[in-house]
């Protein structure tokens, strides 16, 4: 099993991204399966807070507030999103080969799927000179900042604009199906 774990600020193209890699990995035969590490939040929202799950109004503090000041430092349950991600793909496992986790934000994230699996890849996507439309808090928040600490990204890559990133995910897929076969 193979992982590709995706991190990147606001509005990066990360979901783009794996969309992308989603479809180079069926033409090379796998069946892969787009995640998010943050399904159990966007669940919330939609199911208990009104959030009709339009991404135009992402309820993005909810998310923040959610994440990390209620389930991670209130509660101390720092590994609650990455268990459930991990009893997903045990499950999803039955079913699908590949897994492309599309919101990474966090150290502790790239680093836990790291461990956990063996065949990971990971990848840093940012998005230069874009208006994310993030408020002052948002934008200073920890899941838009930590990721400018973590280095150990096997790829960086740079989204100019839908074509070059299409070009970039076939060229990982086709780079890493390289490595695999030498």
């Amino acid at each position: 099993m193979k992982i590709y774990i995706i991190g990147g600020k606001a509005k990066s193209g990360k979901n783009t991204l794996g969309e992308f890699l989603r479809e180079e990995l069926k033409d090379y035969g796998y069946k892969p399966c787009v995640m998010h590490i943050t399904s159990p939040l966007y669940s919330y929202a939609r199911n208990y807070f009104d959030w009709n799950g339009n991404e135009d109004d992402k309820p993005r503090e909810f998310l923040q507030k959610m994440g990390i000041e209620i389930i991670t430092d209130k509660m101390g349950k720092k590994e609650f999103l990455l268990n459930r991600l991990y009893e997903d793909i045990e499950i999803l496992s039955n079913f699908f080969d590949t897994f492309i986790i599309v919101d990474a934000r966090l150290k502790n994230e790239f680093e836990s799927i790291k461990n956990k699996y063996e065949d990971v890849i990971s990848i840093k996507l940012e998005r230069k000179n874009y208006d994310d439309m993030l408020t002052v808090s948002e934008a200073q928040h920890i899941t838009e900042n930590e990721i400018d600490a973590y280095n150990g990204f096997d790829y960086l890559i740079e989204n100019n604009n839908l074509n070059d990133l299409k070009t970039k995910a076939l060229e990982i897929v086709r780079k890493e199906e390289s490595d695999r076969g030498e």
